[in-house]
């Protein structure tokens, strides 16, 4: 999604939760939660946010270009169409029945625009986080955003890889990932993930999945900058960075904790007479296994 320096995302909600990875520019974010707690923030590019299912949210861009992002949703049919909107609502709900709820004239409420009107529209950039704040509220009690670019990294000879899940963004619950980043040349090893199915954005450069399914099964994939990946559960795989630039992109899980199997590790911390009986392999190959987990390798 594309805002302008004051577009606004309509106050909306969803019954999926949504997670999200800033692309460009800045956005000011606002939501509660079902026990009244406040909470706003203004985000940059690397930084996440996620709202749990049914909690009423907002998004509007910054100045000066506004701001794009990512969109994640931890239900395989969300539909756009399903949003709740507010101008919607207000528009489907008799004037004196708003009257009544709000304690208010029964016209207050005539010149809410027609759906078809909001949903992105423009507004006057906002001002400071601060003056935005509303007084005598209390703030939400697990952040609806975290900083993922200034995570410390798992950091190898080729590349680096940030993982966020509830261990350091607690309010995700239903949505962990990982920011991977391989150099020209440079794998992310072999592995696989134990614990549900793996989506992927390609945010930079040029890469290339293998996938085995078992039972003979196996395929190979190319991507590039704005492609979708996804590697069912349990599935062993690699991605290779085939151009001549750092590749980076998300791998996104419908799991509250990240975890992966390391085909390196795994024969490294097995005896290596068994082995050996399998794959019937010299010395120093076996010796060559790695018992510490290498994200990304070199080429």
């Amino acid at each position: 999604m594309r805002l302008n320096a004051g577009g606004v995302r309509e106050l909306h909600w969803h019954k999926a939760a949504e997670w999200a990875y800033m692309l460009y520019g800045t956005a000011r974010i606002t939501a509660i939660d079902q026990d009244g707690h406040n909470f706003i923030d203004d985000v940059g590019i690397g930084d996440l946010w996620y709202f749990p299912s049914g909690m009423p949210h907002s998004i509007q861009g910054l100045g000066p270009d506004g701001c794009e992002f990512l969109l994640v949703f931890d239900d395989g049919e969300f539909d756009e169409d399903n949003t709740f909107l507010l101008s919607d609502w207000m528009k489907h709900v008799p004037s004196e029945v708003l009257a009544k709820n709000f304690g208010v004239s029964d016209r207050a409420f005539d010149n809410v625009p027609d759906p078809s009107k909001l949903y992105i529209f423009a507004a006057p950039v906002p001002g400071s986080l601060e003056s935005d704040k509303i007084s005598g509220t209390t703030p939400v009690p697990q952040s609806f955003s975290h900083k993922m670019l200034a995570q410390a990294p798992v950091k190898t000879k080729s590349g680096t890889v940030r993982i966020t899940d509830t261990s350091n963004f607690p309010a995700s619950k239903t949505i962990s990932a990982a920011l991977v980043e391989v150099e020209p040349g440079g794998l992310r090893e072999l592995h696989w993930h134990p614990n549900t199915n793996e989506w992927q954005y390609y945010l930079e450069g040029q890469a290339r999945m293998g996938v085995f399914a078992g039972s003979g099964q196996a395929r190979t994939f190319n991507f590039m900058a704005g492609d979708v990946g996804y590697v069912p559960f349990g599935t062993g795989h690699y991605i290779e960075n085939t151009g001549t630039t750092t590749l980076r992109f998300l791998e996104l899980f419908k799991s509250s904790y990240y975890a992966d199997v390391s085909l390196n590790q795994w024969l490294a911390l097995t005896p290596p007479e068994l082995v050996q009986a399998h794959l019937k392999l010299d010395p120093q190959t076996l010796n060559a296994f790695k018992k510490n987990k290498s994200p990304v390798v070199p080429g």
